[in-house]
């Protein structure tokens, strides 16, 4: 099988593509031939050897794929050969096949093409647990979410919009800002051209109730200044390279909160309740009340590119690797 190896922390050019023996089922394990893995920022930190687990080279990234299982070892029950799945390895997505235990796997949604469930389950399992979980969205309430046209923030956008908010766009390109249109964002801003917080302002008829913030840097203290008195301001990530330092005196003088999220450790602690949130946001996709866009799509070789694209903002949406 081929694999993608992170065989020396740097930039994605650096990586190598290498040929290995296939898998072979193991007991308690499932055998999965990937069709598709989703590719994250995360990723184009991990090889860097930028993000708070750095594995030691060589590694292979990738920690969201979907496909078909294979196979199944002695005393799996819940999955059988042919099952369509996705997968989180956490890390060796970018593969043609992985190897995991049941409790990693989950049935794909009816209605995804593999390349959007390769980047469906992070994307919108934090987008549902950053929006109903923490900042308990209500209908009518007014969503500014930040860095809106990658994938997590279309997600955001998205589910959102599904729970009955009205969504605040903002992004750094007309094209950008377009897709945000198209997946259901009410207004938009244009960060390069407009002021953030006096254009949210306005567009929300003097406050935002909830940022959704997965972009830190620059733009995290004027979308915190853009919030109504009682708001509440999450805090996703820190895809703009900088961790915000924002004053304290904003958050007293706002009264807001300023929230963290953290789907990935809640839903390793709470396993059932994790399942419930997965589960409900399947169900909204089958019956068309979501709808993930497809992604921008690489082959697996051209791993490094699909890298380099996030890093420098070219990709709209999603990116996924077309394995199988």
């Amino acid at each position: 099988m081929r694999v993608i190896s992170c065989v020396e922390l740097g930039p994605p050019e650096k990586l190598q593509i290498e040929e290995r023996p296939d898998l072979g089922p193991l007991p308690g394990h499932v055998l999965v031939d990937v069709k598709a893995c989703g590719v994250y920022f995360v990723d184009t930190l991990m090889v860097q050897g930028l993000y708070q687990i750095r594995p030691e080279p060589p590694f292979t990234p990738g920690g969201e794929v979907a496909g078909v299982v294979r196979a199944v070892g002695e005393g799996v029950e819940t999955f059988s050969a042919g099952d369509r799945v996705i997968a989180m390895p956490g890390m060796n997505g970018f593969a043609e096949q992985v190897l995991l235990p049941p409790e990693r796997l989950i049935p794909m949604p009816k209605g995804l093409s593999f390349e959007q469930a390769s980047g469906f389950y992070q994307a919108y399992c934090t987008a549902q647990f950053a929006l109903d979980n923490r900042a308990q969205l209500q209908a009518g309430e007014t969503v500014l979410v930040l860095g809106a046209a990658g994938g997590v923030g279309l997600a955001a956008v998205d589910v959102a919009k599904q729970m009955g908010a009205r969504v605040i766009a903002a992004a750094s390109s007309p094209e950008k800002l377009a897709a945000c249109r198209k997946q259901g964002a009410d207004e938009v801003i244009l960060y390069s051209e407009e002021d953030l917080k006096l254009r949210a302002k306005e567009l929300s008829g003097g406050g935002v109730d909830v940022v959704y913030d997965p972009v830190g840097g620059d733009y995290s203290e004027p979308a915190l200044r853009a919030l109504a008195p009682g708001g509440r301001h999450l805090v996703i990530g820190f895809a703009g390279g900088e961790i915000p330092r924002v004053r304290w005196n904003l958050i007293l003088l706002k009264q807001c909160q300023v929230v963290g999220v953290d789907w990935g450790g809640w839903g390793s602690r709470n396993r059932e309740a994790n399942a419930a949130l997965f589960s409900g946001l399947a169900a909204r996709v089958e019956e068309g009340q979501l709808a993930p866009v497809p992604p921008t799509v690489y082959p697996l070789e051209e791993a490094a590119r699909a890298l380099r694209d996030l890093m420098e903002r070219r990709v709209v949406g999603k990116a996924a690797l077309a394995v199988g």
